[in-house]
């Protein structure tokens, strides 16, 4: 007999999803890290309410998305948008901006501008969910909850979860 609440779970967590990219982290008190980089992974985990033929949900949609996000976002310095510290001097052939203080100049397609307010594995995840929701949701009504994890080392990320159905 199975339980009445029976959830499928479908987890992508592969090697290639992954991207380069180099970022400063900004604390509450007003400092920073220093630039530098990171090899960042990404996997997704989808809860569903149904897995039967008609409600399948092709791995490959998936996976199409994740792979695009990876070279859009592969050897990117990535800088926080709506970070309160941020001062964008100049946006267009080269890329200037103040942060905590410090001046930094850099080719504009180096630069990968992101609405977040913080470069965190939690903004990133977070992010990251959201632009994945968009495109994973209208592919399924089955779809309940999106789960993207954001590894910065082996052993060292963050996760967010969004509800994509009631």
């Amino acid at each position: 007999m199975y339980a009445r609440a029976v959830k499928h779970r479908i987890l992508i967590a592969r090697e290639q999803y992954k991207f380069s990219c180099a970022h400063m982290t900004v604390f509450p008190d007003g400092t920073k890290e220093r630039l530098h980089g990171h090899n960042y992974s990404i996997a997704v985990a989808l809860e569903l309410d149904r897995i039967d033929l008609p409600a399948m949900l092709p791995f490959r949609a998936i996976k199409n998305v994740l792979g695009e996000l990876c070279v859009a976002w592969k050897e990117r310095v990535i800088v926080a948008q709506h970070n309160p510290h941020l001062v964008i001097v100049r946006d267009d052939t080269e890329f200037e901006l103040t942060l905590c203080g410090e001046r930094y100049v850099m080719p504009r397609g180096d630069v990968l501008l992101l609405p977040i307010d913080n470069v965190t594995v939690e903004n990133l995840a977070m992010h990251v969910a959201k632009l994945l929701g968009a495109k994973i949701a209208p592919l399924s009504p089955h779809v309940k909850t999106l789960e993207v994890t954001v590894g910065e080392h082996p052993g060292q990320g963050a996760s967010c979860m969004l509800e994509l159905r009631a």
